[in-house]
Order: structure tokens, then C-alpha cells, then sequence
């Protein structure tokens, strides 16, 4: 079985603004709705994790 490539902090804002995008366009149907609240959910916590690890990544060289 091939492993997933894991998304990229640019593949998951990009996620995240067409979601949002079809929700002010009320294109998400209410079967959706639950879906993509918990995927978007997950998306902003990938981001978050990878934006705190890049800053401290900088912060490390930074004191080098």
C-alpha cells in the first residue's frame, strides 16, 4: 500500500479558503456542512503546528 504524502502548509490554506468560499457561496449542503467544519478544523490545526515549528526553527538559527 503507498503511504499518503502528507499536505503542505499552501495545500491546506488553499483547502481551507474554498471551503470557506462555498460556505459564503451556500454551496455546502447540509450533509456537508458537518464534514467540512471538522475537515477545515483539521486544517487549521496542521497549520498552526507547522507555523509554531517553523518559528521556532527560525528562532533556533536565529540565537546561533
Amino acid at each position: 500500500m503507498a503511504k499518503k504524502r502528507a499536505i503542505t502548509y499552501s495545500e491546506a490554506i488553499n483547502e481551507i479558503e474554498a471551503t470557506l468560499q462555498r460556505f459564503r457561496n451556500e454551496e455546502l449542503s447540509v450533509d456537508e456542512l458537518t464534514e467540512s467544519v471538522k475537515r477545515t478544523s483539521e486544517l487549521i490545526t496542521l497549520c498552526k503546528t507547522r507555523l509554531k515549528s517553523v518559528e521556532e526553527e527560525l528562532k533556533s538559527i536565529l540565537e546561533q
